[in-house]
């Protein structure tokens, strides 16, 4: 939860109408056999024999926030290829490219410090796949990996997005609620409500929440997702990607499987 005021603000319980559930929709497409010799055929086997698209190559300087070139707009290329979201691909290492560089480091076990060096270029060349911690969860579902410290979406079984988290930092505080631990719980849960923009809450503020316990624990954005969990429980995803996070999941109903 985020203490800083940004546009409209809403209170949790305030109307009806802000509570209502919002939904993704989807569609499906058939496709018809293509005769022998059509378009349609022709582009298929143009398709089965193109050759592969080259393989990516890392910079041959170290980059990092501030830098801007080429080889920024590869490696944003690459971490969106590989369902990280370093923003709009336009060549500036900004925030928004740090933190998805903060994301990938954590997937592959690397030093989180958001700085393309040999080891995170290696990587980048062979990337780890992220390992989902129990395939008998639903399909379509949100991941949040406390240890790690990202958040996953799935989308029908495969990886629509990885996110750098920040959550519970474990520390003791009060409120006017009382006095507690900061700790994110874990579990299986759905989500609950989305609502939209600037929330205030008794512990701050928090950007276009997507509950999933009550209204309570929320996955939110905020202008302060560093590397450390330091959330008082909810689950910190970055600004940019807090924007469009609520159109890909179903609320409620979509599962939140958090684990450490």
């Amino acid at each position: 939860m985020g203490a800083l005021r940004r546009g409209r603000l809403t209170t949790i319980g305030v109307t009806a109408a802000a509570l209502a559930a919002f939904a993704t929709a989807g569609y499906t497409a058939g496709t018809a056999a293509a005769a022998p010799g059509s378009p349609a055929q022709t582009t298929r086997l143009m398709a089965r024999t193109a050759p592969a698209a080259p393989a990516y190559a890392p910079s041959k300087r170290t980059l990092r926030e501030g830098m801007s070139g080429a080889d920024v707009k590869a490696l944003q290329r690459r971490l969106a290829t590989l369902k990280y979201y370093p923003g709009a691909i336009n060549g500036t290492f900004g925030a928004n490219t740090l933190e998805a560089v903060w994301a990938f480091q954590e997937v592959n076990g690397l030093s989180v410090d958001g700085v393309v060096g040999p080891a995170t270029k290696r990587a980048l060349v062979h990337p780890r796949t992220y390992k989902a911690h129990d395939p008998r969860q639903d399909r379509t579902r949100i991941e949040v990996n406390l240890r790690t410290r990202v958040l996953v979406l799935y989308k029908n079984g495969k990886i629509s997005l990885i996110s750098h988290v920040s959550s519970g930092g474990g520390y003791y505080y009060c409120s006017t609620g009382g006095c507690a631990y900061a700790i994110t719980p874990t579990g299986n849960f759905r989500t609950t409500v989305y609502l939209p923009g600037w929330v205030t809450v008794p512990l701050g503020e928090m950007y276009n929440p997507v509950f999933f316990v009550g209204t309570v624990f929320a996955i939110h954005g905020d202008t302060d997702v560093p590397v450390e969990p330091v959330s008082h429980g909810c689950i910190r995803i970055p600004m940019d990607i807090a924007a469009f996070f609520h159109t890909r999941v179903k609320t409620p109903g979509t599962e939140v499987f958090v684990y450490a």
